[in-house]
């Protein structure tokens, strides 16, 4: 995508509230102006409409971003991230779909913020697993939630609750806290200064609002039922294959006079056989998805 320039970046230097002066002069966009907005984007690959489209979401982006602030990183990088999340959300955003740009940004927002914590903490390792993933960003959460505030090992049975409450084993709660709890900084270590006083690690508490978990849980749920897609295609032929793929698994479907030529057929034939394979890849996905234990989410 465009790398704009004029784009307001975030740095130490510059101070988190000076960012944030100069991201409110942009003006938030009517329904009717982002549409035709990234309409010009989507169409014409227009760099001032989708600069706008950027632009008028900054403060978006930053108020996600804070959400994040608990987990040692500098403020500067978080927003940086939470920007490159807002250009991808605005590269990809299909103003036909009928949402709004902010409700498409929030994901891509959070899942670059995410991986970039992820990767620039220490503690979390690049083979980490889902389950772990989710631990790391719900443990402080769950601790206060049960009120097990007290620095080194939890308590036995608070080890239990939040294995139970995150769907973990005892033994990654205990060795997660370990990790999170034997670093070099203490609550009261200074992490930040950056012209608005100093920064302790208690100020840097996770926003409630933001929920890493879910985001994590809809991705693996994403990722569960693309699996499943493609297992269940092998029920199609190929006639139905291809003509399910090219009517609802692309994202510019093409009509049905357009397959009814390339299969010298009717439209109601091919609507026929749309909606008939549609109904067998239905119907094997549930089949796959009890046979795997997995029907709630199918």
């Amino acid at each position: 995508m465009t790398n704009y320039t004029g784009l307001p970046a975030p740095s130490p230097e510059q101070g988190l509230n000076r960012y944030m002066q100069e991201i409110r002069k942009f003006p938030m966009l009517e329904p009717e102006e982002e549409y035709m907005l990234a309409k010009r984007w989507a169409d014409d690959e227009d760099s001032g409409a989708a600069h706008k489209l950027v632009t008028s979401h900054l403060r978006l982006a930053a108020k996600i971003a804070m959400g994040y602030r608990g987990y040692g990183l500098p403020t500067a990088e978080v927003i940086s991230e939470a920007n490159v999340g807002l250009m991808q959300a605005v590269k990809k955003f299909d103003p036909e779909k009928g949402f709004r740009l902010s409700t498409y940004a929030m994901w891509w927002i959070r899942a670059s913020i995410q991986e970039y914590v992820l990767r620039s903490w220490s503690m979390v390792k690049l083979g980490t697993t889902s389950a772990q993933k989710k631990l790391f960003f719900n443990l402080r959460k769950a601790k206060n939630r049960i009120g097990a505030l007290e620095e080194g090992d939890l308590r036995p049975e608070n080890v239990a609750k939040i294995a139970s409450d995150l769907n973990v084993t005892e033994s990654e709660v205990i060795s997660m806290n370990r990790r999170m709890s034997g670093g070099d900084a203490s609550l009261n270590a200074v992490v930040s200064a950056d012209g608005e006083g100093a920064t302790q690690w208690q100020d840097w508490l996770e926003d409630e609002d933001a929920d890493q978990a879910g985001d994590y849980e809809a991705k693996d749920e994403m990722e569960t039922r693309r699996e499943l897609l493609a297992e269940a295609m092998d029920v199609l032929n190929d006639r139905e294959k291809d003509i399910l793929v090219q009517r609802r698994l692309q994202e510019k479907p093409i009509t049905l006079e357009e397959l009814s030529g390339q299969y010298d057929v009717s439209r109601e034939r091919i609507r026929q056989i749309e909606v008939r394979a549609f109904e067998k890849l239905q119907e094997r996905m549930r089949s796959l998805a009890g046979e795997k234990g997995l029907l709630e989410n199918a």
